[in-house]
């Protein structure tokens, strides 16, 4: 999908007090950043905010930071989040691929989204529950691991059964269509949200490590 250009995304997002300009400096110590021990969530390819703005509107005693490769996209979110004030989500405009450069053992869960499915053999190193991708993880994350995955892609949620479980993860609550029964507690994202207009079925896994 073709993405809309925002007049001056690039300086809304810069000017945000909700983005990290130095997300490097921070690593290993983003519990100063929120001035408190709270668990650190992020969602990564975070969009236009919806989810991870639910989230931290949700559960106030956790921390919430949301990875957004796309300036024109992030720049929705900041937009929400001027409006609302909260005190428990910042927000990083980067790649994904930076994250273990970023964070150092001090992540309680992730977060993946309606992720890119890189459909082509070739890219999927690209996916973010490849073997590349946990690896990374592994560096980031604090104690238990835990990934909750999300995706209207059958395709990525087979390999990321596959890739999760031969890594070492636990999988819980697996379901191939989440609104048959869908959880009370379960935020919807902007993504969802088109797919509940058109029926669209989505997948959803959380998968748990020691």
């Amino acid at each position: 999908m073709r993405l809309k250009k925002v007049k001056d995304a690039d300086n809304i997002v810069n000017a945000s007090k909700y983005v990290i300009k130095n997300p490097y400096e921070y690593k290993g110590q983003y519990n100063t950043l929120f001035n408190n021990n709270n668990p650190i969530s992020i969602e990564i390819g975070m969009g236009k905010g919806d989810f991870i703005i639910g989230m931290a509107m949700k559960y106030p005693n956790v921390n919430f930071i949301g990875i957004e490769m796309f300036s024109s996209v992030l720049v929705r979110a900041v937009q929400k989040l001027e409006e609302l004030k909260l005190d428990n989500l910042y927000l990083i405009n980067m790649d994904a691929s930076d994250i273990d450069d970023v964070f150092d053992r001090e992540i309680d869960t992730i977060y993946l989204n309606f992720s890119d499915p890189w459909p082509k053999n070739r890219h999927a190193k690209r996916r973010l529950t490849s073997k590349l991708f946990l690896e990374k993880y592994d560096l980031i994350f604090k104690d238990e691991k835990k990934i909750f995955q999300k995706t209207d892609n059958i395709d990525l949620f087979a390999y990321s059964i596959e890739s999760l479980s031969n890594y070492g993860y636990v999988l819980k609550n697996v379901t191939m269509d989440l609104y048959k029964n869908e959880p009370e507690d379960n935020v919807r994202t902007e993504y969802e949200k088109r797919f509940i207009e058109k029926n669209t079925k989505i997948c959803r896994l959380e998968a748990y490590k020691r």
